[in-house]
């Protein structure tokens, strides 16, 4: 039996960052993604604000960073978009950034995550990611 311990914080947002997860479907597509991601996936903390969402997840052996996410967000778009929560189109931006969490910040991460509606009363979220692109060394690559 493998013992695998890594837990890593994904932020990914809507498409073109509209705002499109609003206070009466978000909690209903969080509570969505925790639930379909049980199959294979542990979700740790979900949350997230109009435009976004930030996850914690505990990787397992056989999926990589990249195809949680994908999964993820795959499956959540295409619900979404089958229960016609919002009346367009439903996407998620292809974009996400994922960083590693030590066992000494999951609770921090945790809180944070949480703390989504009160942090975005301050910060927009294109704030809180430049802050993450400068925090984690991260160099935007502009095309």
């Amino acid at each position: 039996m493998s013992y695998i311990k890594v837990y890593v914080h994904y932020v990914w947002s809507t498409k073109n960052r509209k705002p499109l997860l609003s206070a009466d479907i978000r909690f209903e597509v969080f509570n969505h993604i925790r639930e379909n991601a049980r199959k294979n996936i542990f979700i740790d903390f979900i949350n997230g604000y109009s435009d976004h969402v930030h996850c914690l997840v505990s990787l397992n052996d056989d999926l990589s960073i990249g195809k949680t996410a994908q999964l993820i967000k795959g499956e959540s778009s295409h619900w979404i978009n089958k229960n016609k929560l919002i009346k367009q189109k439903f996407e998620w931006q292809d974009e996400y950034l994922a960083v590693g969490v030590g066992d000494d910040k999951i609770e921090t991460v945790r809180q944070y995550i949480a703390n989504q509606e009160e942090h975005h009363k301050k910060i927009t979220f294109q704030q809180e990611y430049d802050k993450f692109i400068e925090r984690y060394g991260f160099e935007i690559v502009k095309h």
